[in-house]
């Protein structure tokens, strides 16, 4: 602004300053309460142009306690539940409780109540996989019965026999006598698995029929030594809620396919359940019907782990800290017919380093395959 003489003056000179409209405020009385009457004296005072906002105006922000006590997604929720309950309509129907005679008491006849018959038997799970009436349960559910009470949750009650088992892989193939067809469910690929996946068990655990608990995948390629000393190898980790009863049931993924056979927990953890992998029962499932048990390579041989110096490393180029002896040759296998000797090294098979002897059996072929066995002969120092 410019005064009359058409002389420009500060800014600041043109109206009173801030102290002086506290001061002339003052004089009128206090101020009241009320935003209007406060902002009308001040404008009155110092003009509009001078006046701070009393009450500036904030961009909204919520909270994150608020934003954090939002419920979640109903679409989020409805996604999962109709997951779990597709899986269970589609795969809990091929599900069956499996009782087994104890030795010398009979089997339950078809029709009678769960239990009849088996007093102190054994319980547990399977999953029928075939419509003609095959299931897949536990090695270590069926144990050495040759017929055992299967009951459908429809409420039938069928006679089972075994085809065969793998104590190996804790793996069992039943046939189920029946005239008609029968719920089944699909195998699917367990190597297609990924950690965190959605995977969904049903079993019986301790007489509950018909149970489902869902979970994660917490681990893949996990081992666990079987009852004839030999490790199942690619066991699935999950944090299902398995328990005795379980065993033999089927873990599920969200396409409702088999991808595990439920065999083991883990007695005062939590959340640690493991499963056969369903790569492992196709090929377990394809033996037992072509030969009635599981055929394996072996070489014939005893062998020991110890370990060995730096020089021998060196030497050798062999990079693991122990080493696999031969501490017995059977006489005419196929490690004594290669030339073998008691007191042997052994270093590779196939250009693959042995480092332990569970090693030996996963890289053994399928029987009528030739290998190629690196060695040490301690009285020669030469690899051959």
């Amino acid at each position: 602004p410019h005064c009359s003489a058409g002389l420009r003056r500060p800014l600041d000179s043109t109206r009173p300053r801030a102290t002086e409209g506290y001061k002339a405020l003052a004089k009128r009385g206090p101020l009241s309460n009320s935003n209007s009457d406060m902002r009308s004296r001040f404008g009155a005072t110092l003009g509009r142009s001078a006046l701070w906002p009393l009450r500036p105006s904030l961009p909204a922000v919520r909270s994150p306690l608020r934003a954090l006590r939002r419920p979640l997604s109903t679409a989020a929720l409805d996604a999962y539940s109709n997951t779990v309950v597709s899986t269970v309509e589609t795969v809990g129907p091929a599900t069956v409780a499996i009782q087994v005679a104890a030795p010398g008491a009979t089997v339950a006849p078809p029709g009678a109540p769960p239990g009849e018959g088996a007093p102190g038997g054994s319980q547990g799970s399977g999953v029928i996989i075939t419509p003609d009436g095959y299931l897949l349960s536990n090695a270590h559910v069926v144990g050495d019965a040759s017929e055992m009470s299967v009951t459908l949750t429809d409420g039938r009650v069928l006679r089972g026999t075994t085809v065969g088992r793998d104590v190996a892989t804790d793996l069992a193939l039943v046939r189920l006598q029946t005239p008609g067809s029968v719920p089944f469910a699909t195998l699917g690929d367990s190597e297609a698995l990924r950690v965190g996946q959605l995977v969904v068990a049903i079993g019986n655990p301790l007489g509950f029929a018909s149970t489902v608990s869902a979970g994660v995948v917490s681990a893949k390629g996990r081992s666990l030594r079987a009852k004839d000393g030999r490790l199942i190898e690619d066991i699935v980790q999950t944090d299902v809620a398995l328990n005795p009863g379980n065993s033999g049931g089927p873990l599920v993924d969200s396409a409702s396919r088999v991808v595990g056979i439920n065999t083991a927990i883990i007695q005062g953890a939590q959340n640690l359940s493991f499963s056969v992998p369903s790569a492992t029962a196709q090929w377990v499932v394809s033996e037992l019907l072509a030969h009635g048990h599981v055929r394996r390579s072996f070489l014939g041989l005893g062998c020991q782990l110890f370990p060995v110096s730096r020089l021998f490393q060196r030497a050798h180029l062999f990079d693991p800290p122990t080493a696999v002896q031969a501490v017995n040759v059977v006489p005419a296998g196929p490690a004594a017919r290669a030339g073998v000797r008691q007191g042997d090294v052994l270093l590779a098979i196939d250009g693959n380093p042995l480092r332990s002897v569970d090693e030996i059996h996963r890289l053994l072929p399928t029987p009528g395959k030739r290998i190629r066995l690196r060695l040490v002969r301690p009285s020669d120092a030469r690899s051959v």
